[in-house]
């Protein structure tokens, strides 16, 4: 269950942030992040085991948050839930837009049997890696399309209606917006299965592309050409921001162990879950790297969403935009009601005070989606700085100063707690500072 419920669209992003990072200090990141994301979790699990004399076992963190921090942990845990979620769905918005605009260009294309030659530099034969970004700015960025007929008035139609950024992102509307409005989501949360045959057709897909590319890398520590990176860059924050949030269940991590029959096994399955997630990552960012065709092309064409350096009409693609698609149009409404529950219920004591209330809500989320799917639909700088904003209170912050206080009150503290716990929030403070420098 942790497993599958970690497991989220950061995993499209891990190759395109080991790339920002240089290949062996990414590898390295997320060895260390994991540890030590995973041992911040520990401590938000323990956390309310240290407080005595009071029966905390319905407890969720925020509440711990409130005991330690009064009012000001109440509000602040909730502010950056609340960046955790809202964070989570715009990448959600940007991605369904993403998978809906190829999804429905392959349609089109197969269904009228136009055959598309792409003018955005790539590799040749059956398994092709295109280079989205070396296209920029070509006045005929998106493709050339030869006609069996002469007349291409449909297609032309058909572009200017189904475009990625102008036009896709608001067709999601119609769907999502009535199903965020809904009282109970149960009925979606019966399709969360979805994300582990996601997750693991996408192992299958990489497996597949990578068998058949083969491996390119060339080694060197920091020098860059135009067809490798160095091992290591100065850009490696951006790849810890995107892991703060691949590795974030902090905030309900609580709730999905109370559903263990035996407590005594949490830190166990929670160990075994970050192990578990930790080796996907590592093998989908490795081998997406290491399989990148380079030469011909440059490493720095891997994508913020590695699926982009596929081709639209790639069918194992295809299937994985449709596979991804589906899944996140039923946890997209999950999400939302996690939002209107935590939101609305702090604010009004109900989580469904009127139709109103919960429909002007949702329009804000929304309307957040289609802005930056408009605007700004990089999802690897999205998840990075959403990443280190909540992962800064929920991974870094609370869980050391709530651990700190508590053996400070049992008498307890030592100098060696202290100092790794200090060093733990600053680690949070730089890599939130740093997403913004970089």
């Amino acid at each position: 269950m942790i497993w599958n419920t970690m497991m989220g669209t950061s995993i499209l992003s891990i190759p395109w942030g080991i790339k920002q990072a240089g290949f062996t200090s990414g590898i390295i990141l997320i060895l260390l992040m994991g540890i030590l994301t995973l041992y911040c979790c520990y401590r938000v699990v323990t956390s309310r085991k240290m407080i005595p004399l009071i029966d905390t076992s319905n407890w969720e963190f925020p509440d711990v948050c409130k005991y330690y921090f009064g009012s000001f942990g109440e509000w602040s845990s909730l502010l950056f839930s609340m960046v955790s979620l809202v964070g989570a769905m715009v990448v959600y918005w940007v991605l369904m837009s993403n998978f809906l605009f190829n999804t429905g260009k392959f349609i089109y294309n197969f269904v009228h049997d136009i055959n598309v030659t792409d003018i955005v530099p790539g590799t040749n034969g059956s398994n092709k890696v295109i280079c989205p970004s070396a296209a920029s700015g070509h006045p005929l960025q998106n493709m050339v399309v030869m006609f069996s007929s002469g007349n291409n008035t449909g297609f032309e139609l058909f572009e200017e209606w189904w475009n990625k950024s102008q036009t896709v992102p608001f067709y999601l509307i119609a769907v999502l917006l009535p199903l965020l409005n809904l009282k109970s989501p149960s009925f979606f949360a019966k399709f969360n299965v979805l994300g582990t045959v996601s997750v693991v057709y996408l192992v299958f897909l990489v497996t597949v592309k990578a068998a058949h590319l083969g491996i390119h890398l060339e080694y060197n520590l920091f020098t860059e050409n135009d067809f490798f990176v160095p091992e290591f860059r100065l850009l490696f924050p951006q790849l810890t921001g995107v892991l703060t949030l691949a590795f974030f269940i902090h905030n309900s991590v609580i709730t999905l162990l109370q559903n263990n029959r035996n407590q005594e096994n949490n830190v166990r399955d929670l160990s075994i879950a970050y192990f578990l997630v930790g080796l996907t990552y590592l093998y989908i960012g490795v081998i997406i790297f290491a399989s990148f065709p380079s030469p011909p092309l440059s490493k720095e064409c891997i994508e913020q969403n590695f699926l982009d350096n596929f081709p639209s009409d790639d069918i194992m693609s295809f299937i994985a935009r449709v596979f991804l698609l589906f899944q996140m149009m039923t946890v997209y409404p999950l999400l939302g009601y996690l939002a209107r529950v935590q939101f609305l219920r702090h604010f009004f004591g109900n989580a469904y005070p009127s139709f109103f209330h919960v429909f002007v809500l949702n329009i804000a989320i929304v309307g957040a989606g289609v802005v930056m799917a408009r605007f700004y639909p990089n999802i690897g700088c999205i998840i990075r700085y959403s990443g280190a904003t909540c992962g800064l209170a929920f991974v870094f912050l609370y869980p050391s100063l709530i651990y700190m206080i508590a053996l400070h009150r049992a008498g307890q503290l030592t100098w060696t707690a202290l100092i790794i716990h200090i060093f733990i929030i600053l680690l949070g403070l730089a890599n939130l500072i740093a997403q913004f420098l970089l």
